[in-house]
């Protein structure tokens, strides 16, 4: 019947939309999947880092119910009370001076509307924005993304005045520098941008991924990120950070800008917000969002009162289950553990992560990637019961995304899978 119900799906949808696995889901719950013959997944992609206190939380599911009986939408027609009170306690627990909000649906969306208010604001056309990263596919957004060329091919042309600068990717350093020897070549290659290709007071916003998603799950080095704040003060250039995907606890703190101790003037918000609910924000200043005057943007489906009533029990779940410290204290683990892992087996060049998002980085001699053979170690897994999701521009970084309601029991058992798997690959 599963064989049935794929054949099915193949001949109605696009070949564009990829399904990552031949599941077909019974249920889910936690950090499991089950699939229609019974079969029980432990899923550490957590629907691409979305569903961030596991599948169906009873609280969810209870505030979904609740809702889709007094309201299902509104399409910007009237308030509703979980339109206020998401954003009330957003700004509780965004950066300093991040207190106003915009809803969309998806990331993609809402980074399309980040460009959008920092144009509009500065009155500026000029964009800055990383290689490696993942910003989204609709036009503006992909027009920033270069994690792989796939999402750019036979689009051209794109948005125009963007330009893109090395992402600070120490492993595989575009500038062929070691930590040891690392003079901050890539950023000194963004402040070229300003000699060669545009002025810096004509660029309205720079955007970054505090931690590279797609791009290979990286985590920049903080000097870089705290330069990059101190040149956007400078030249009066709004600093965007896109936490679609490294927000939102991900990281074992709300957000991976918290790390750094750096603060944008203008957040994206996405995926794990609603645990699985179409819902997105674009967060930023009141100082900021005042000059953004009323019909300079709109939404039918943004700010969903279901999206939304999700989204109020999924803040309130994180905070009141502690899951920022235990995303915090498994990931330090399962690092320490991926580092054992790394010091058996020469095919994991790089482990690399905060809190639960962890990449691993597989490579031949000479730290070539070694696409083939991780497809082999997934397929292991997969068929032993763990799910598991690659990035990276070679596609051979498994991204470990579990939810933040992981056990270090539960971790322990999917490493186990891993490394097994690694094993009979690798050798």
């Amino acid at each position: 019947m599963a064989d049935e119900l794929i054949e099915r799906a193949k001949a109605v949808l696009t070949p564009a939309l990829r399904i990552h696995t031949d599941i077909v889901v019974r249920k889910a719950y936690g950090i499991y999947v089950e699939d229609r013959d019974g079969r029980r997944y432990m899923d550490f992609t957590s629907g691409l880092a979305t569903t961030n206190i596991g599948h169906n939380h009873p609280r969810v599911v209870d505030a979904i119910k609740t809702q889709a009986e007094s309201l299902v939408h509104s399409g910007c027609i009237f308030y509703y009370e979980p339109l206020t009170v998401l954003p009330e306690m957003l700004k509780k627990v965004t950066p300093p001076g991040i207190d106003m909000f915009f809803f969309s649906n998806s990331g993609a969306e809402a980074v399309e509307g980040a460009l959008k208010l920092a144009r509009f604001h500065s009155e500026k056309q000029g964009i800055v924005a990383f290689t490696s990263c993942f910003h989204g596919r609709t036009f503006g957004a992909m027009s920033l993304t270069t994690s792989s060329i796939r999402y750019r091919r036979h689009y051209q042309p794109f948005v125009p005045s963007i330009y893109h600068s090395p992402y600070p990717y120490c492993y595989r350093c575009f500038f062929d520098q070691k930590p040891d020897t690392c003079r901050m070549d890539c950023f000194a290659y963004l402040k070229r941008l300003f000699k060669h290709l545009i002025h810096p007071d004509e660029i309205a916003c720079i955007i970054m991924e505090p931690v590279l998603g797609e791009g290979g799950y990286v985590v920049p080095p903080a000097e870089f990120l705290k330069n990059l704040r101190a040149l956007c003060d400078t030249w009066g250039i709004l600093l965007i950070l896109d936490e679609v995907q490294a927000g939102m606890g991900r990281t074992g703190k709300w957000f991976a800008s918290e790390h750094f101790g750096v603060v944008p003037d203008i957040m994206t918000i996405a995926k794990g917000i609603a645990s699985g609910m179409p819902l997105s924000a674009v967060a930023a200043s009141k100082e900021i969002m005042a000059k953004w005057s009323p019909g300079a943007h709109g939404t039918t489906f943004g700010g969903n009162p279901i999206g939304c009533a999700a989204a109020i029990a999924t803040l309130s779940v994180i905070e009141e289950e502690g899951l920022l410290e235990n995303a915090a204290r498994v990931g330090r683990h399962t690092l320490e553990r991926l580092k054992t892992m790394q010091e058996k087996y020469p095919c994991i060049g790089d482990v690399r992560g905060l809190g639960l998002m962890l990449g691993i980085e597989f490579v031949k001699q000479g730290r070539e990637p070694f696409t083939e053979e991780l497809k082999k170690i997934m397929d292991y897994c997969l068929d032993k019961g763990l799910i598991l999701v690659e990035c990276g521009v070679d596609k051979n970084v498994i991204r470990l995304a579990p939810p933040l309601i992981v056990t270090e029991e539960q971790i322990e058992r999917g490493l186990d899978i891993l490394g097994r798997a690694i094993a009979a690959v690798c050798g």
